[in-house]
């Protein structure tokens, strides 16, 4: 496993500090240990679309059926950028490896756990010294293009997989980033949770109960929790925001009462009333999706989208 300096110990505390001083916990921080790991596929199994609905898993299928067409090569690499639990990304595998003959995979997640996970689930597909588990912060990476150059030959054809992250990072910055990791020949497939029906706040709060569950607030409070917050300190609240042209769910943990904390050598103060950012997803439509990747040279080249259109996968190109 190659850990990344964005993930070291010291980089990693900085990032937790500088975001409990500006009220918002980075999305990074509810993936990074076991516990929330743990929590975390537990809200993943209850209530993901691509794990409770059959219509949702066979546009995945779809997917990765389209996306072979493109090129058959000797060899691939597939790069599972926030591969999560790994399980759409071993169902990719086990199609890559039906018309290449040399597959590699690298699961990359800011969780160790998470990456472990996806290992173990990929290993039902290839070898373990064909998997190569890197732990790394996509958001705070410059330098990844070179750090996958070193696990696979840059000659390998590369298929880069982004599911369920869109939602979670601000686009503004992951999307520039994958425009600079993708070399000519590269695939990317990636994944957006979405407003179904044309009414678009309409279709947000239809998907809000997704969010707002005893799943969701057990693993967001269990973050919490490792801070010394207790869950009787406030109240976890679930809302949707407008952020430019987009819409997003937010959870905020308010504060009933005064608590400090200690954490790293600083104190944090949070009195009575006072608001943290624990949590938001984008949710998009097709429009808002292919309008924010179009600001950053991405196209729509090929699109599936689930039955209920709370979900799509989307093949993407540069252009």
């Amino acid at each position: 496993m190659i850990v990344h300096h964005s993930q070291f110990p010291h980089a990693v505390q900085r990032q937790l500090l500088d975001g409990l001083r500006l009220g918002q916990v980075p999305p990074k921080f509810l993936y990074d240990s076991d516990r929330q790991t743990q929590k975390w596929l537990a809200v993943h199994r209850a209530h993901s679309p691509s794990r409770t609905d059959a219509g949702v898993q066979s546009i995945y299928d779809r997917a990765f059926d389209e996306s072979l067409g493109q090129a058959a090569d000797e060899a691939v690499c597939l790069v599972g950028l926030g591969c999560g639990g790994g399980q759409k990304d071993t169902r990719y595998l086990a199609k890559l490896k039906s018309i290449h003959t040399i597959v590699d995979y690298v699961p990359c997640d800011v969780s160790q756990a998470m990456t472990r996970v996806a290992r173990e689930a990929a290993a039902e597909e290839l070898p373990l010294e064909q998997i190569h588990p890197l732990v790394c912060d996509l958001a705070n990476a410059s330098d990844l293009g070179q750090v996958l150059d070193t696990i696979v030959s840059p000659e390998t054809k590369r298929v880069f997989t982004f599911f369920g992250m869109i939602p979670n990072l601000e686009p503004d910055v992951i999307l520039p980033r994958l425009a600079e990791l993708l070399l000519e020949g590269d695939q990317l497939l990636l994944s957006a949770n979405l407003a179904p029906g044309d009414d678009y706040r309409g279709g947000v709060e239809v998907v809000l109960p997704q969010y707002d569950n005893a799943e969701t607030r057990a693993w967001l409070l269990s973050f919490l929790v490792g801070l010394g917050v207790s869950a009787t300190e406030g109240r976890l609240r679930f809302g949707i925001e407008q952020t430019f042209e987009l819409l997003r769910i937010v959870a905020d943990f308010e504060f009933s009462e005064e608590v400090e904390l200690s954490i790293g050598g600083e104190s944090f103060e949070f009195a009575a009333g006072r608001m943290l950012r624990l949590f938001f997803s984008y949710r998009h439509t097709e429009q808002t999706l292919a309008k924010r990747l179009a600001k950053h040279s991405f196209t729509i080249a090929a699109s599936q989208i689930d039955s209920s259109a709370e979900e799509g996968v989307f093949r993407v190109e540069r252009v």
